[in-house]
């Protein structure tokens, strides 16, 4: 006996029905992420969650930026009001001190899974054109230079227009971010003339004298490093002349300078300088198998060609090798900026130890 039409209708419609509350997203069951970051990769993370959480409605990221050091301070420290799910700070370096800080206190794993590596920078320095051309006459980054001018206190005393007022540099708060550590890591191998900085060097009256000098010399260092050319730009030459920062930072803002100051910045090489890799965590603390989970699937998704691109066009070296940064459209190596390479010369050494940069950090709290 044939099936009456009502019947056949209410049968496709309770078919119907039953798979869409099979595959429809159950109420509820959404997947929150909270992902803490430098300021460098806010807006680049921004663009990816947008495409990730397209791809994957079941799950919803929320981005909050600190300082690297912040981050693991604040972490290990219970002080944030939120629950981190995934850290990445500047530096890979920096979650193996948080790793080592958690297991002197805890018993239990503090990851799930090896940290991954999210995209690389390294260690630039910038000036105004005209304030570069005074500094660094011969287009060559230099630590000594720049500690003259800083003990010359104005330009008019060292090479540049009495116009231009005090000598004015910028670095971010060494006891807060990655980059004003290895800033000063950096210059103190320059000055005591070492490949690798040791406890007793710092401990020398060069080493104390330096960095007493350069925090008379910073105003207000800033707190992350995407602040600090923020900070950088607003203020135009004059009240910021020169700076170090990450390469990705330094690319990406370029623009901003040539629009809102009469002259775009200069980008210097550092050599030798050090290369940071942004390196990404996901914490067990507080965090479930399942948010775990979505929170790995979301890193996995970081690291694949075309988010390797977006990372790029903010001015990141890729962590994948089948991207070239030449290739990518609006790579800021495309744009002619003053001072940027796609291959640099520039030496690559290691970081100071995890212990002297914190003991870095430690000087600057006590210079006068």
């Amino acid at each position: 006996m044939a099936k009456q039409p009502w019947r056949l209708y209410t049968s496709v419609l309770l078919i119907a029905a039953t798979l869409g509350l099979t595959y429809a997203p159950i109420p509820g069951a959404q997947r929150q992420v909270i992902v803490v970051s430098g300021s460098e990769l806010q807006e680049p993370l921004q663009i990816l969650t947008q495409q990730f959480e397209a791809q994957n409605p079941n799950i919803q990221i929320t981005l909050k930026t600190q300082g690297s050091l912040d981050m693991v301070n604040r972490f290990i420290d219970e002080q944030n009001d939120f629950q981190p799910t995934v850290l990445i700070p500047a530096n890979g370096a920096l979650l193996k001190t948080l790793e080592t800080r958690w297991q002197a206190q805890n018993k239990t794993p503090l990851f799930y899974g090896a940290p991954q590596a999210i995209a690389k920078t390294r260690l630039v320095a910038i000036a105004w054109s005209d304030r570069g051309k005074a500094l660094f006459p011969d287009g060559q980054f230099s630590w000594a230079r720049l500690e003259k001018a800083m003990s010359a206190g104005s330009w008019g005393s060292f090479g540049g227009s009495a116009s231009w007022g005090s000598f004015d540099f910028a670095m971010t708060d060494p006891t807060r971010s990655n980059s004003g550590r290895l800033t000063l890591g950096l210059w103190l191998e320059s000055k005591l003339n070492q490949t690798q900085l040791s406890g007793a060097d710092l401990s020398t009256p060069k080493a104390q004298a330096l960095i007493g000098l350069v925090k008379r010399s910073v105003y207000q260092p800033a707190r992350s490093s995407d602040i600090l050319l923020q900070e950088f730009v607003a203020r135009g030459a004059n009240e910021a002349d020169v700076a170090t920062d990450y390469e990705s930072v330094a690319l990406y803002r370029w623009n901003q300078s040539k629009v809102s100051q009469s002259q775009p910045y200069q980008i210097y090489d550092i050599s030798p300088t050090v290369e940071t890799i942004a390196t990404a965590a996901v914490v067990q603390r507080n965090v479930d198998e399942g948010t775990a989970k979505a929170a790995q699937q979301f890193l996995a998704f970081v690291t694949q060609p075309e988010p390797q691109a977006v990372l790029v066009q903010h001015g990141f070296r890729p962590i994948n090798p089948a991207v070239q940064i030449e290739s990518v459209p609006n790579s800021p190596w495309r744009l002619g900026i003053p001072g940027a390479k796609a291959k640099p010369s520039a030496t690559i050494i290691e970081a100071p130890s995890l212990e002297t940069l914190q003991e870095i950090g430690r000087l600057w709290e006590r210079a006068q």
